[in-house]
């Protein structure tokens, strides 16, 4: 290497640690010696792994231009699903990013996700470890971000057998028939109350979601509106930037800024709400009462009776049952209300598809006091509207950063061992060459396609793909479809007169703006009024 580029090097980089640290540990003055050590150290590492690598000549795919030390972080933007996209469109489907000291594949295209899910699931199948996945999952001894091995395949066993099979769906049925009854009477008691006066429909949305989950989960409604702000508090978090995930050597400046704090208050509140509920059942279960199958009441009962009977090659410890529940529960509350948030936002955006679902709704439901599951399934046009808006709006637009195993070729590049991996599901299902009219709301191309979410289609991965898809499929789409058939069925829906515009859509009357974590959901909560259908 040039000695006249090391030079140049070494002052880049410190000039950009400077101002990347300083800007992200504002009035921490004390840290400033730290900072001059931490800049002398970094360099000598820095360009030692550039003169390591300085020789390789593998074919890696394309990289946009970065600067020394961030790499290309300062490119991801407050909203990187958009911003990968940008790039993606510019450099091409498969991009390596160097974020920190991380290496990054970006994938934004079907042909390659059909690649990974036919040759390469194995190797694509393992999670990066994160500062927020070790603090809130027990050093990540959930399902969804456990790394890939023998306990991840048990764990997700008991998921997929025990806990989100077809048959407890149908078992939790009631439960989500109690809590739509429930919205529904809170709706109209409002339209009493406030008549002329529009509601918070998401904060509604959050709580029926919330109240849902944790009667299936922990047997008990999630205290209000409690568990569903802090579990988006927790999504938030988890992808709100950890310095130490990106730059190990300055881990600890993640304690100074006062952010691996902010994680342990939030996971020490999830704790606590955990263990209450396990030590409850445990108590209950000391008494004597059975714990046969057909007595299981929800997935405490189910996970307790797993460990009691040893099912499991390995002991199932109470942290292991808290990290699964943690799953259940944050998984379940927030992509049901993040789903069915955006999909009434797109059906007030599109008056003439919402015509054409609630006639639909209405004349297969008829005059009768409640809507069953059977109403449901015939339902065409409505299940063409939630995949349609999960299309356009998928809870999570990168899904779950994943990590290669070991070399491979993908799309003719090397790609290597230990690379995290971004699965661009937003943009995947915005692409153009796979999608006619790509930024339309048309609920119609879902008619007469054999596309679906239970099918592995590589140009629509709302629930990811292969063995790291969502084992919950099934449980959350049974809870939108029933929760939206009512919110069609029993009122009609207009905007209030000052809603606002959108800031990527002049022409609605809805703002469609976002709010970036784990999820994306709506940055303005979605207000509306609420007019009584009468039965005819």
């Amino acid at each position: 290497m040039n000695g006249k580029i090391v030079i140049f090097e070494i002052t880049m980089i410190e000039m950009a640690l400077f101002l990347f640290l300083k800007q992200s540990c504002q009035n921490l003055p004390l840290l400033n010696p730290l900072l001059i050590v931490s800049f002398f150290l970094f360099t000598i590492v820095f360009l030692f792994t550039r003169l390591k690598r300085s020789d390789d000549k593998l074919n890696v795919p394309p990289s946009p231009p970065s600067l020394p030390i961030i790499g290309n972080l300062h490119q991801l933007g407050t909203h990187p699903h958009r911003s990968l996209r940008a790039l993606s469109n510019k450099y091409g489907p498969l991009i390596l990013l160097q974020l920190g000291y991380v290496p990054t594949l970006v994938v934004s295209s079907a042909d390659m996700v059909r690649e990974i899910i036919k040759n390469h699931d194995v190797v694509f199948s393992n999670r990066p470890k994160t500062t927020a996945g070790d603090i809130f999952l027990y050093g990540c001894k959930d399902v969804a971000f456990s790394p890939y091995g023998e306990y991840w395949r048990q764990v997700r066993k008991i998921c997929v057998l025990d806990l989100l099979s077809l048959k407890r769906v149908e078992q939790f049925q009631s439960v989500r028939e109690e809590e739509a009854a429930a919205l529904i009477d809170r709706i109209r008691k409002a339209c009493v109350i406030n008549h002329g006066i529009s509601l918070n429909l998401s904060e509604m949305l959050m709580e029926t979601s919330n109240n849902i989950i944790c009667r299936c989960v922990v047997g008990q409604s999630g205290r209000g509106s409690w568990y569903g702000e802090l579990s988006r508090r927790m999504l938030v978090q988890f992808m709100s930037f950890s310095v130490g995930d990106y730059f190990p050597y300055l881990k600890w400046v993640d304690f100074i800024r006062g952010f691996t704090a902010r994680l342990k208050s939030t996971s020490e509140e999830l704790d606590t709400f955990s263990d209450q509920m396990v030590e409850e059942r445990k108590a209950i279960m000391r008494l004597g009462s059975s714990t046969d199958e057909h007595d299981m009441k929800d997935f405490v009962d189910i996970l307790l009776r797993v460990q009691k009977n040893h099912r499991l090659d390995f002991e199932l410890t109470q942290e292991d049952v808290k990290a699964i529940l943690q799953d259940m529960l944050l998984a379940g509350t927030e992509t049901t209300s993040t789903t069915l948030e955006w999909l009434m936002a797109e059906l007030m955006k599109n008056p003439r598809v919402m015509k054409k679902a609630q006639e639909e709704v209405r004349r297969i439901v008829g005059n009768k006091p409640k809507i069953d599951m059977n109403d449901i399934r015939n339902m065409v046009y409505l299940k063409c509207v939630v995949k349609e808006s999960m299309r356009l709006h998928p809870p999570a637009p990168l899904l779950l950063a994943r990590e290669t195993t070991e070399n491979i070729e993908l799309g003719g590049y090397h790609i290597p061992a230990k690379t995290q991996v971004f699965i661009n599901a937003w943009a995947i299902q915005r692409d153009p060459k796979s999608w006619d009219s790509s930024e339309e709301f048309l609920p119609e191309r879902f008619e007469n396609s054999s596309i679906d979410f239970k099918v592995q289609d590589s140009q629509f991965i709302p629930f990811g793909f292969g063995r790291r898809g969502c084992p919950g499929l099934a449980f959350g789409i049974a809870s939108v479809e029933y929760l939206i058939t009512n919110l069609l069925y029993w009122f009609d829906w207009k905007l209030p007169e000052d809603s606002r515009l959108s800031d990527h859509d002049e022409d609605s009357s809805v703002d469609m703006s976002e709010c970036y974590g784990l999820t994306v959901y709506k940055k303005v909560p979605l207000h509306l009024l609420p007019i009584p259908y009468i039965l005819k």
